[in-house]
């Protein structure tokens, strides 16, 4: 069976009314970066990154996958596939998407403040201050903040090496070093990218310039039907 890698970023979410970080009005209009998503803005005002956090917690709860989900799910059916992505949503899990590999962490996760290997699903969609790990610290929201490792970067990119056909969906590829994923894949390698935005001159990937929720449909038609 073939492999297929799906690398998502938040314009797939976007569909699915969550709110970006970048577009004009995205998150960060509201919020400082050095705010609400550094371990520095951790240390200096725990209350602001957890509230951040609960409110996206509950964007995420609400929000249902779309058709852009549903159709990299259906692609498990006639290839090995994997999704890598920077989004901290579960939207592909509930997709049906079995193997997926979230880089910047998982928003309905949480997980010590001191130990970085004792990870909690969230029951219900806050963090509180005072809720603490087994060994007695503050849980924080499970998610990769500026400023630290992206500790799943490697094995991302032992899949993107192995991968036959490579699809980026929703992202720009303007955030490093996830970005630098796409350079991993063989010369072999069939890509595609999935961008209103894209001009033609992405070296090496057939370009589809619609958004997400129609080009996926479509591209997973042609794949599976040249399978």
């Amino acid at each position: 069976m073939k492999k297929l890698v799906v690398f998502t970023g938040a314009g797939v979410s976007a569909e699915s009314g969550i709110q970006t970080f970048r577009d004009s009005d995205g998150l960060w209009e509201k919020h400082r970066i050095e705010d609400v998503a550094t371990p520095e803005a951790w240390n200096k005002n725990k209350k602001l990154v957890l509230e951040f956090y609960n409110h996206r917690r509950k964007q995420v709860v609400h929000a249902s996958p779309n058709a852009a989900h549903i159709a990299i799910a259906k692609l498990e059916s006639s290839f090995s596939t994997h999704v890598i992505t920077q989004n901290i949503d579960d939207l592909h899990e509930r997709a049906g998407s079995k193997n997926v590999l979230h880089l910047h962490g998982e928003i309905r996760k949480a997980r010590s403040s001191v130990d970085p290997s004792l990870i909690y699903n969230i029951d219900g969609e806050d963090i509180l201050e005072g809720q603490t790990c087994e060994l007695g610290s503050q849980l924080r929201p499970h998610i990769v903040w500026f400023g630290e490792f992206v500790s799943e970067l490697d094995v991302a990119a032992d899949i993107m090496a192995e991968a036959d056909y490579l699809i980026v969906v929703g992202t720009s590829l303007a955030v490093y070093p996830a970005a630098g994923l796409i350079h991993h894949v063989s010369p072999s390698c069939k890509k595609y990218l999935i961008d209103p935005k894209a001009g033609h001159d992405v070296r090496g990937f057939t370009i589809i310039q619609k958004e997400a929720g129609i080009g996926m449909p479509e591209l997973m038609a042609l794949l599976l039907e040249v399978k």
